[in-house]
């Protein structure tokens, strides 16, 4: 019962009969779709009672009507609503997206996130660990097409177009939410989706809330997908095989057969709530409908059969009381409703339903017929093809029309397009609306690559325009093709809803995506086009455009995805050694093919033939403008005619606008020319490089003929009337192009003498205007154009001969259709305008109109609208006589009229006769008048002038309209015998010019008797910003200047003409007088609107009697102001282009204020439109006469010149690679700022935060010649503020001091040492035994790794003031930072104590005269023990040296170890030298002699002979103790070979061996000694090996390529644990400075190796010491998240000391707070802790960090161990005090537990 109450609640009044039956009862709870009627009735009358009870008892017929009625529309968007349960079919699939195919022909969506639970947190967890999403199953491997899916309404969302768009669900727990465990029986079908795969099958979702669902491995689940198995995430149909536990543990089945076979059942106990789709039921027919059926299911279901969904074979024999299988559609809970199918495909499907899709759609059919009409839904088509096809009833008219049955019925045949393609109803759905039937464009497949379209600007993206071509498809403009250049600002040019032009560039059918092009090369290109590899031809020029630049060419792209490469050699003429130079992204060219592989797809183009080829057209073809050819048609294009011209056979083009002066005449021509047509009467307007381009403009033809154009710019004169076309149609004018390729502009205003709003629905592209020139440019060589018909001279003679040849060539147009069918040409030839037929009346259409036949004339259409039938009755078969208006050979259509007026008797017109005209017939450019009641027709055109295109709508020609008309000639033969006569509209009249009066308020011109000194009293009629109106006696105005109120201001800026009021009486002197329009009256119609204005002072100085008042009105003379004068002006406006500010000082006398000379604040200089005011007077200081020398220039910033000390503003204008900025300054100078002057503490990077154009506060520092030294650090703009200064100003070498550190920039490394610049002029060296404390033998080291303006920290050594020379340090024993060289380099260390052993026990003597290199003498210092390991110190002379006793060889030095580095080699080679820094072994000490040695070794003394002989006994017992003592390093491969066979498992022994090769520069020897290594060394010793192969992959590194590199590495993984091998790679790449390639590998080892911690505290380490810290705190979140919960702790505290030593201390400090905050027990980590504080941070915070330690709560065995340490502390860097207070305090702590302990025993 709590099932029933749940599923049906109770409510409701209604009372149940007492005599009810029980089946009644159950019907009636049971039988949700059978609305019977209510027992208590309101009567109507008691007459009727019986008979209605005999109706009602007689049948339940009634109750069904009512359920669905017969009318009822079929499924549309208008009947789903939300929740409604659908069987839907997969049609298409994308990464994020599947389109269902519902009932009907309906459409929904099913986005990824709504298939089910388990794939939603599988997505979301996979993209958390930025893992790739192809190990995800994809929606396409999960949803085939075909597949059926239960699915419901998750939303309804409405487009921007107002069509619906319909979102779905399968996710179980929607789709299946009226289940509950205690509903599910055995044998039910559900419908659920995988949620994980488990051994021994798969649980599955089926959406039930406690009930776990489980699906075994077998066969049978082999058999039931494709792939043997199913994912996560998958649609599955399954059938409850078992129910356990009170629906709890369901077991489940999906064998084919099992589905198929199952079939709902009334014991499964279904409800409205969970009956779903796709069900199989046995049902009852209850009742036969007019289209559908009316079923009954499950005892207690009722639902219908739409007639799409009825078998066709079986749908006139369907009777009441027939069972039939069926299939659930939908079933909407809220109304109740459901519909079925009993379709076969849908009663036994197979795994998927086949086909989904056809080839038909977008195809057009003809003579269809309608088998079968439903008004409420639609109509079913037979296609010629025996298929059917369903019209919705929205689709069986055009918008806008009625639908009537009748008129769709009456038709025979019908033409029809297919839309698409239902696969539930296995029908295509058509459409019988013309626009969609005739479209050119209906589905993607329809567009072709380099196919010219038009559309509309949808919407401006950051990547490019979206255009929309029809209402369903849009195509995309990438960014780099919105022009032929790249638009910085493209919403600028594009305005969305505005009319574009386009070409496609390719077409991705299966995606949808349409790629199309704006380049205007494209667009207007002539040459064939390139779109497949397959139609490509040796030898085709064709226009393409630039995708890539190398330097080994550029590869160029054609239409279709086509590419081509033009090498390095093809690119020009002349030799390019830089592609880069000459050629860009984007760049439209011209290719030439030399060959090309279909097969393969391979492209061999040049641009250097194309040169070639058109330099010889040029040279062979050349057509002089005004030359008349006669060209042959080669191909049609949407813009014109490709022609070639004969008999020379030369390319060129004819514009389509070209073809006549009319443009309606063009696209006749245009549709009517054929390709081998040939073109008489053509001429050449000019000849370009690739052809010449052609006109048949009779207007222009004749301009050019008659001389009347201008050839050369020079010879065009304002005033000039020339006649050309629009070439251009833009939003601010239109261009107009002449012949000779001249072009001007008609500005928007100039366009027509109305007010144009938009350009385009003025002309149109090609149109013939006539044109006046206006202004001419001669600097920019342009000039402007008027095209208004009051301006443009338009001679009678001129609109004659335009109209004849108009019509001449409309003849001709009809010669050439009538010559593909000759019969129609005898029919029409004879017929003309005014001409009368005997007709015979064919059909009267409903809108009155008719259509008549005649005999002889079959084929064409005899038209008559309703406006020339007003009065006559007409019947079918009726003769009656007509008059021709218009014969149209192009549509095969006669236009006639049956008005009386016109049939009547023509009488006699004469010459000069006026008559009031009737407009009968109206096309474009022509149209037909009647004349009165003469009963003559004749022709005329819509418009009087060429330009007067642009009319109003009351202002068009329209039929009915009047016109006056005069007769010119009676008879023209020009017009085939009909009159000939000018016309004007009756409203065109212009009616006599009257005197117009002035209206009140308006000034106007007045006789006055003032004269300048007048002192005269009035009142203020207005007041301005700049000037005040006052109203004098007598009705004369006067102004007053804003420089003549007020003399003093008290406020700096203040407004003059705020302190007058309107109203406001005053009194004034006249000092002048000056003429004025008002500017509300045109001087044309109100002459005597202009009148005398009085100019006035208020000054007190100049309203006294002896003022002078001679130069008021002209002001000072320019030259009489001089610089540094003080002055006021008043600010009129900021220019903010030229970002000056523009002042008045007295109404002669104007000046500028550049932005950077207004203010000293920075803030304000941005905008400084905001801070002045137009009016506002400020105080201001003259700097002198501007460039235009007639105005002056001002400053408001106190100075008129830059000197030392002046704080001024400046603007970057350019940035020094990284020695200082280049600021331009007020009053036209420049300055300098050097790197040292930028801050007053120096930055790593010093021009990071400056860029060009940025405003900067600086000081001047200097003056030099040419600019001015600058400083932009605070301390000099403010030096009374006390701002911390950490790298102050070295001024002069006084400044330095022995022992001070400072800070400096490296400003080069020299031969002597490094150059380190300490301020603008002061330079200092560090010498290089300065530098390093590592012993360097090349040099080249320092210059290699001692960057160029990096910032070091120096001590001064010594200081040199006579010579200006300052000798520096950078070692880290006087500065406390790091050596400068990395440890990487493995370099050794410099002996200290045996180079002091070493002075005291060699005696030492310098050169004779010779000095030190810093000028003292006898300076004993040395820094290495050979001329080879010398460092850059001083020479010496060493006495007696050959009776040295023999050096001992020495071990090499071993590299101090750091942590984990790099694997080193003992014997001073270092893996990151390159091959320039290695030398031959070969080389060594004493190898060299020369002749001259050799000539003195036969004249040696005997001593000298002895000497040898000792020297060699010292040899021979040097290499026997080399063969005693192993541990020294060998000096030759023998020796190494001999040590390897002793020691073979030594990796040292090998890296020795390979380092002694690579010394050599022996690199692939280097290699081989690697590769015997990995062979000798024994497989356990698996450290040996991975040092050997460590070695191998630096050797890569340094000497090999990334290709032999990644091979070593990928070796070095199969043989060694990968982990390691990651990681040492990783350190290679770190250290040879590769980051990009390091953090790549990073990246790929946090996903292999996630659950090793020691991985991610690598990527950490490697991340912090690039300096990227929040990209470390994201890995550190990431671990986190991949880690077990036990090793968080130790993780991060490991990122802690990260952070410390290479990050953020303050970030550190947190990390650990917080974690010693959740973990004070740990000891180990407040030990951590304390030793990064002691190191890194202050003494306060360690203090205060003991005192937390020594509180805690743990073992005072531990608080004893952290009080030693706190001892150790004070006693190192604290005081006698700070050690005292330790020793008290731990006095306490020993009391307190003593206490503690005492209260405890006791």
């Amino acid at each position: 019962m709590a099932s029933l109450e749940e599923d049906f609640p109770r409510g409701g009044t209604s009372k149940k009969t007492a005599g009810s039956k029980s089946t009644v009862e159950r019907i009636e709870v049971d039988n949700l779709f059978q609305i019977c009627e209510p027992e208590v009735k309101k009567r109507k009358s008691s007459k009727g009672d019986a008979k209605g009870a005999k109706k009602q008892r007689s049948s339940k017929e009634g109750s069904l009507k009512l359920n669905t009625a017969e009318a009822t529309d079929i499924l549309s968007f208008k009947n789903i609503k939300v929740g409604t349960l659908f069987l839907g079919c997969v049609k298409e699939v994308t990464d994020f997206q599947v389109t269902v195919s519902l009932p009907n022909g309906l459409k929904g969506f099913l986005p990824v996130g709504n298939v089910s639970a388990s794939f939603t947190k599988m997505l979301t967890s996979q993209l958390e660990m930025e893992d790739s999403l192809e190990e995800i199953s994809s929606l396409p491997s999960l949803f085939p097409p075909g597949k059926l899916l239960r699915c419901v309404v998750s939303g309804l969302e409405t487009t921007q177009k107002g069509h619906t768009s319909v979102r779905l669900s399968i996710n179980p727990k929607e789709v299946n939410k009226g289940f509950t465990p205690e509903s599910l029986k055995a044998g039910m079908m559900l419908s659920g989706c995988v949620e994980s795969i488990e051994d021994h099958g798969f649980l599955v979702d089926i959406g039930v809330s406690g009930t776990k669902a489980f699906l075994p491995k077998g066969k049978e689940v082999k058999g039931a997908t494709k792939q043997g198995g199913f994912k996560v995430g998958q649609h599955v149909d399954c059938v409850l095989k078992e129910v356990k536990n009170e629906g709890r543990i369901v077991l489940l089945a999906t064998t084919s057969s099992a589905i198929t076979q199952s079939c709902a059942e009334t014991q499964h106990g279904w409800t409205l709530r969970n009956l779903l789709p796709g069900l199989m039921v046995k049902a009852q027919v209850q009742k036969v409908g007019k289209h559908r059926l009316f079923l009954e299911f499950l005892s207690s279901f009722s639902g219908t059969v739409d007639f799409l969904h009825m078998d066709r074979d079986k749908a006139s024999s369907y009777n009441p009381g027939e069972t039939l299988k069926a299939c659930v559609l939908y079933v909407e809970p809220s109304s109740r409703s459901m519909g079925l199918s009993l379709r076969e495909h849908l009663l036994n499907p197979g795994p998927l339903l086949e086909p989904v899709t056809s080839d038909l759609i977008g195809e057009v059919f003809e003579d269809c017929r309608m088998t079968s009409l439903h008004p409420a839904s639609g109509a079913i088509l037979e296609l010629p093809e025996k298929m059917a096809a369903f019209v919705h009833k929205q689709h069986l008219k055009d918008i806008g029309e009625t639908f009537t049955s009748d008129q769709v019925m009456a038709k025979s045949s019908h033409t029809c397009r297919i839309l698409d393609f239902s696969p539930l109803e296995q029908m295509h759905t058509a459409t019988l609306r013309r626009a969609i039937v005739d479209a050119m464009f209906f589905r993607y497949q329809d567009f072709q690559p380099g196919q010219l379209v038009e559309g509309t600007v949808s919407s401006l993206l950051t990547f490019g325009v979206i255009v929309e071509l029809t209402d369903y498809i849009k195509g995309m403009v990438p960014r780099i093709h919105l022009a032929d250049v790249v638009l910085k600002n493209p919403e600028k040019v594009y305005k969305v809803g505005s009319k574009v032009k386009c070409r496609v560039l390719s077409v991705d059918r299966a995606s949808q995506k349409l790629l199309l092009t704006r380049k205007k090369a494209l667009l207007s290109s002539t040459l064939p086009l390139i779109s497949s590899y397959s139609g490509v031809r040796v030898g085709q020029v064709s226009h393409g455009w630039i995708v890539s630049v190398q330097n080994f060419g550029c590869i160029v792209r054609f239409f279709g995805d086509v590419k081509g490469l033009v090498p390095v050699g093809e690119l020009s003429k002349e030799r390019v050694s830089v592609p880069q130079s000459l050629f860009y992204v984007g760049q439209v060219v011209k290719a030439k093919v030399l060959s090309c592989d279909a097969a393969q797809e391979k492209l061999l183009l040049s641009f250097r033939a194309v040169a070639d080829k058109e330099s010889q057209a040029t040279r062979r073809f050349s057509f002089e403008t005004g030359k008349e050819v006669e060209a042959k048609v080669l191909r049609k294009h949407l813009e014109g005619l490709e022609v070639s011209i004969l008999p020379e056979d030369a390319p060129a083009f004819l514009p389509i606008g070209h073809l006549s002066d009319h443009m309606s005449n063009c696209s006749l021509f245009w549709g009517a020319l054929k390709e081998g047509d040939t073109l008489s009467n053509t001429v050449s307007l000019r000849t370009n490089k690739s052809n010449t381009i052609l006109t048949q403009k009779p207007l222009v033809k004749a301009a050019i003929t008659d001389g009347l154009v201008a050839k050369e710019f020079s010879d065009i004169q304002v005033g000039m009337h020339l006649v050309g076309w629009i070439k251009d149609v833009m939003p601010y004018g239109v261009f107009v192009e002449f012949p000779y390729g001249l072009v001007g502009l008609a500005p928007k205003s100039a366009m027509s003498d109305k007010f144009v709003s938009n350009t385009e629905s003025v002309f149109q592209k090609g149109q013939t205007v006539a044109a006046k020139v206006t202004d001419l440019d001669e600097e920019k060589r342009r000039f402007l154009l008027s095209l208004k018909v009051s301006e443009v001279c338009f001679e009678e003679g001129d609109s004659r001969r335009r109209l004849v040849q108009g019509l001449q060539e409309r003849n001709a147009v009809a010669e050439m259709v009538a010559a593909k069918d000759p019969e129609l040409l005898q029919y029409l030839r004879p017929l003309a305008v005014g001409q009368k037929l005997k007709l015979a009346v064919d059909v009267v259409s409903g809108d009155k109109s008719a259509t008549f036949v005649r005999d002889g004339l079959s084929g064409v259409s005899i038209v008559a609208t309703p406006d020339h039938l007003s009065g006559v009755t007409l019947t079918s078969g009726q003769k009656v006589t007509a008059i021709i208006l218009h014969v149209d050979p192009c549509a095969s259509k006669i236009y006639v009229s049956l008005a009386p007026q016109l049939l009547g008797k023509r009488k006699k017109l004469n010459a000069g006769a006026k008559l009031s005209a009737t407009v009968q017939y109206v096309e474009r450019d022509f149209a037909v008048i009647s004349l009165g009641d003469s009963g003559h027709l004749t022709i005329v055109h819509t418009t009087v002038h060429l330009n007067d295109t642009f009319r109003f709508k009351s202002e068009k020609m329209a039929v009915g309209r009047t016109l006056n008309v005069t007769v010119k000639e009676a008879r023209c033969e020009d017009l085939g015998g009909l009159p000939l006569v000018s016309w004007t509209s009756v409203s065109a009249s212009t009616p006599s010019r009257e005197k117009k009066a002035i209206p009140e308020g308006v000034a106007v011109s007045r006789k006055h008797t003032y004269k300048k000194g007048d002192v005269l009293t009035g009142t203020v009629k207005s007041v301005k910003p700049l000037c005040v109106f006052v109203s004098l006696p007598g009705g004369v105005r006067g102004s007053i200047h804003v420089s003549q109120i007020q003399e003093t201001f008290k406020k700096a800026c203040s407004f003059p003409t705020a302190s007058l009021k309107k109203g406001k009486t005053v009194t004034a002197r006249v000092i002048g007088e000056r003429e004025c329009s008002d500017h509300k009256l045109l001087p044309i119609s109100h002459p005597e609107s202009k009148f005398t204005e009085l100019e006035l002072t208020l000054l007190p100085s100049l309203l006294k009697e002896e003022a002078n008042l001679e130069d008021i009105k002209t002001g000072k003379k320019l030259k009489a102001y001089q610089a540094g004068q003080d002055v006021t002006c008043f600010v009129s406006k900021y220019d903010i282009q030229k970002k000056w500010l523009k002042v008045i000082l007295t109404p002669s006398v104007s000046g500028t204020v550049d932005v950077l000379a207004m203010t000293l604040d920075r803030q304000v200089a941005k905008y400084p439109e905001r801070m002045f005011k137009m009016g506002q007077a400020l105080p201001a200081k003259v700097v002198g006469l501007d460039s235009s020398k007639k105005r002056l220039s001002l400053s408001l910033i106190g100075v008129c010149r830059l000197t030392p000390g002046t704080v001024t503003l400046g603007r970057v204008q350019e940035l020094l690679a990284n020695s200082g900025l280049v600021v331009s300054l007020p009053f036209s100078r420049l300055g300098y700022v050097s790197v040292v002057d930028l801050a007053d503490s120096y930055r790593p990077k010093p021009l990071e935060g400056y860029w060009v154009g940025k405003i900067v506060r600086c000081c001047v520092v200097g003056e030099e010649p040419d600019h001015l030294q600058l400083s932009l650090r605070a301390s000099r703009m403010e030096p009374e503020t006390t701002v911390p200064v950490k790298d102050p100003e070295i001024s002069s070498i006084g400044d330095l001091k022995r022992g001070r550190l400072v800070r400096g920039y490296v400003k080069h490394v020299g031969a002597q040492g490094v150059f380190i610049r300490l301020s603008r002029t002061i330079t200092g060296l560090a010498r290089f035994e300065h530098v390093t404390s590592y012993h360097v033998t090349d040099k080249d080291i320092f210059a290699k790794h001692i960057p160029l303006h990096a910032l070091y920290t120096t001590k001064v050594l010594r200081v040199n003031k006579k010579e200006g020379q300052v000798e520096l340090s950078l070692l880290p024993e006087d500065t406390g930072k790091p050596d400068i060289l990395p440890e990487s380099l493995a370099l050794p260390l410099r002996e200290r104590g045996q180079e002091n052993k070493t002075k005291d026990s060699k005696k030492r003597k310098r050169l004779p005269g010779e000095l030190h290199k810093h000028g003292k003498i006898g300076t004993t210092e040395t820094a290495g023990e050979s001329e080879e390991d010398d460092s850059g110190v001083d020479a010496y002379f060493h006495e007696e040296e050959e009776e040295a006793p023999p050096k001992k060889p020495k071990k090499a030095l071993q590299p101090v170890k750091a942590g984990q580095q790099r694997l080193q080699v003992a014997g001073g080679f270092s893996w990151d030298l390159g091959l320039s820094a290695l030398r031959p072994a070969v080389s060594q000490k004493g190898a060299d002699r020369s002749d001259e040695e050799d000539e003195q070794a036969q004249k040696k003394s005997r001593k000298d002979k002895e000497v040898e002989k000792q020297q060699a006994e010292r040899v021979l017992s040097k290499l026997e103790s080399e063969l005693m003592d192993p541990s020294l390093r060998p000096e030759s491969a023998s020796s190494f070979e001999r040590l390897v066979l002793s020691s073979p498992n030594s990796s040292l022994v090998w890296l020795q061996y390979m380092a002694f090769h690579l010394q050599a520069t022996e690199i692939e020897q280097a290699r081989a000694v690697g590769e015997r290594a990995l062979k000798t060394i024994s497989f356990r010793e698996e450290q040996e090996k991975l040092n050997v192969w460590v070695a191998l992959l630096n050797l890569e590194n340094l000497y090999g390529s990334q290709e032999s590199l990644q091979k070593v590495f990928e070796r070095a993984l199969q043989y060694c644990e990968p982990l390691a091998v990651y990681q040492q790679l990783a350190d290679v790449y770190a250290k040879s400075d590769k980051h990009k390639e390091a953090e790549a590998l990073y990246k790929n080892m946090v996903k292999r190796f996630r659950q090793d911690r020691s991985v991610w505290l690598s990527y950490g380490t490697f991340l912090l010491r690039q300096g990227q810290n929040d990209a470390a705190h994201s890995v550190l979140q990431r671990a986190l998240r991949s880690l077990p919960d036990k090793e968080h702790v130790d993780l991060i505290v490991k990122f802690a000391q990260l952070e410390f030593q290479h990050g953020d201390v303050d970030r550190a400090k947190s990390m650990f707070d917080r974690t010693l905050t959740s973990y004070p027990k740990r000891t180990d980590l407040w030990s951590v802790y304390i030793d990064l504080m002691i190191k890194h941070g202050p003494q306060k915070e360690v203090r205060d960090l003991f005192d937390r330690v020594i509180h805690l709560s743990v073992a005072v065995k531990r608080i004893k161990f952290f009080f030693k340490r706190y001892l150790e502390y004070e006693k190192k860097s604290g005081t006698a005090e700070s050690v005292q207070a330790v020793k008290e305090k731990a006095l306490q702590y020993v009391e307190a537990k003593g206490a503690e302990g005492a209260e405890a025993a006791s």
